[in-house]
């Protein structure tokens, strides 16, 4: 069995405690903090799938017509405001679901412009990130010189 293989093999069987928080003082994206984004990356995931189940239900069931038109107008915003959450939510499953095969490449945790670490701390805030804190700032500023013109 490879390296790579066995280290897939690990973080699929591996659950990280419930009290682990990754920590600087460890190796970077050792199995452990994999497992630990693995896990935190799922479970998002996971409560995102269940809340859509949601909609689609609480969708069939506003199905009913409406004969006053500010409830009809009501209705058609709030099914508006659920459908673009939603359309949100589909996108950062695909997002999610990026992340981890980034986990399954090896590449998760290292910025994609700079090949550095991106922090501990950013990941676990935001466990989609591609950039580190320093190329992400750079990024807004050139969408921002570049919407400016």
């Amino acid at each position: 069995m490879t390296s790579v293989s066995a280290t897939m093999t690990a973080l699929a069987s591996a659950k990280p405690a419930s009290d682990y928080r990754p920590s600087d003082d460890e190796p970077f994206m050792n199995e452990r903090q994999l497992a630990y984004f693995k896990a935190k990356l799922l479970d998002w995931k996971d409560d995102i799938l269940r809340e859509s189940k949601g909609t689609v239900v609480n969708l069939k069931a506003e199905t009913e017509n409406h004969p006053d038109l500010v409830d009809r107008a009501s209705s058609e915003s709030d099914r508006a405001l659920e459908l673009r959450t939603r359309d949100r939510q589909r996108k950062l499953i695909a997002k999610i679901d990026e992340a981890l095969r980034r986990i399954e490449d090896g590449s998760y945790g290292y910025c994609e412009e700079t090949g550095e670490p991106i922090s501990l701390g950013r990941l676990d805030a935001r466990p989609t990130a591609t950039l580190s804190v320093e190329a992400q700032e750079r990024h807004e500023r050139r969408e921002r010189v570049h919407r400016d013109d």
